[in-house]
């Protein structure tokens, strides 16, 4: 069960994964040594599972931003799982998700150029033998990064 406070934390730690604990006691008025603890369980109990760097794709020459929605041909548990170890070895796809409705994944993508995201629908994800059609759409813009929870 998580209190006010451990709802504190964790708005302050999604804002900023760097607050030591001596930073998040005098946020959250507590002392260090609590703050830190309070910290640790809640790694412990599976509330943060990790802590990672915000990279900016465009500084690493990734121009185009994608999401492609993916639909089977066939649904039988090989196929899934074919298409499941693609997703994870594929780099460009960063995220991925089953969806309900017309299509059967979405999928969250990054490439360097147009050329390089039709390579990656043509000669990646059409040649999977599961695959039956797939539906691209490119970002234009961001409006809004992805934010953290609520909390």
């Amino acid at each position: 069960m998580l209190d006010h406070i451990d709802t504190r934390l964790l708005a302050a730690l999604q804002t900023d994964a760097h607050l030591t604990a001596q930073d998040l006691g005098e946020i959250l008025n507590l002392s260090a040594s609590q703050a830190g603890r309070r910290r640790q369980r809640l790694e412990a109990d599976g509330y943060i599972q990790g802590y990672s760097a915000r990279l900016d794709p465009s500084r690493l020459g990734l121009q185009v931003q994608g999401f492609v929605q993916v639909h089977l041909g066939s649904h039988g548990p090989e196929q899934s799982a074919q298409f499941a170890r693609l997703v994870q070895t594929t780099p460009e796809i960063t995220s991925a998700w089953t969806m309900t409705g017309e299509a059967d994944y979405l999928l969250r993508v990054y490439c360097k150029d147009l050329p390089s995201l039709n390579r990656l629908i043509h000669d990646v994800l059409l040649q999977h033998p599961a695959v039956a059609r797939v539906q691209s759409q490119i970002v234009m813009d961001q409006l809004k990064r992805d934010a953290p929870l609520p909390t």
